[in-house]
């Protein structure tokens, strides 16, 4: 008889393994390793990530890791808002000398909460199986998201673990722009009829697969200023006052809540500005940026910020 066919051979690649893709040059001075697969979840399409690195390097490099936004519906890797797209992020950050990971993850479409934390949990096995490939130190690691992004990033920076309770990335800092913090409060947060939380078609009730007034052990779960512990690195909150999608009292909220922790977080309510930096002046932007970069570097070389 013949052997039993290998249905093994059917399972899809590993990519701890697979070869990484040929550098890109997108920019002067910078390479760029495009849609590389880092998680297959069962059933599902690959979530790939892009690598942006200097074009030289001496040594290993600080890792920032990259969490777009988008509602936790949309958005892209590629992409750290359209007011900043013209500021160059991902390029200027690899020619600062960090190794920089954009990953996908699973949009609520795909999949409810946590699922999207299983995602980022799996980059730690794949960064420190490719870290030597790609010159970078896993060990000095800073999260930075952006809207949902935002609160993802935070999520993972404090511990926070996804449903199959893989291990949250370890970092040395978390940034936050205009990121939700606390699923629980946004009906106190936002000017009075402005979000039901019994309503299921809200962005929020999408990600936890039913409305937060329905699931408040789950909603409590996915806020990060109620999963804050004394052993959080330090964050840099960024929110615009005039936030009209996710309110600033949601950054004043999970500040506060590092604080009472004892954890050093600067947060800064930024003058005139709405989600995704919009009412600022380019200026203004770049500001916001180059306060997040200098932070960066600020963790990642050993500096301790203060309370």
């Amino acid at each position: 008889m013949p052997a039993p066919f290998p249905f093994e051979l059917l399972g899809p690649p590993d990519p701890l393994t697979l070869p990484l893709p040929a550098a890109e040059r997108p920019a002067e001075g910078v390479r760029l390793l495009r849609g590389v697969p880092y998680h297959i979840p069962a059933g599902q399409r690959p979530l790939e990530l892009d690598v942006w690195l200097p074009a030289e390097a001496a040594g290993p490099l600080p890792v920032v890791v990259y969490v777009h936004g988008g509602a936790w519906r949309g958005g892209h890797r590629s992409d750290m808002g359209p007011l900043v797209r013209d500021l160059e992020p991902f390029a200027r950050l690899a020619r600062a000398g960090f190794a920089v990971v954009c990953p996908d993850y699973r949009l609520s479409g795909e999949e409810v909460f946590p699922a999207q934390l299983d995602d980022l949990a799996r980059l730690t096995p794949w960064l420190a199986a490719r870290s030597a490939e790609l010159g970078a130190d896993p060990a000095r690691t800073v999260l930075w998201g952006a809207s949902a992004g935002g609160h993802l990033a935070a999520l993972a920076a404090l511990g926070a673990t996804g449903a199959f309770g893989d291990p949250a990335p370890e970092v040395l800092g978390c940034v936050v722009w205009y990121g939700p913090a606390d699923l629980t409060a946004l009906a106190d947060d936002f000017p009075p009829g402005r979000f039901d939380p019994a309503d299921p078609a809200t962005f929020e009730a999408l990600l936890l697969g039913a409305a937060p007034a329905d699931v408040p052990a789950l909603a409590r779960a996915a806020s990060p200023a109620l999963r804050v512990t004394g052993g959080a690195p330090p964050f840099l909150v960024l929110h615009g006052a005039d936030d009209s999608l996710v309110p600033v009292e949601q950054g004043r909220r999970l500040a506060a809540a590092l604080r009472a922790q004892g954890v050093p977080v600067d947060f800064r309510e930024i003058p005139g500005a709405d989600h995704l930096w919009v009412g600022l002046t380019a200026e203004a932007t770049a500001d916001c940026f180059d306060a997040s970069l200098a932070f960066v570097r600020s963790v990642t070389s050993g500096a301790a910020p203060t309370a």
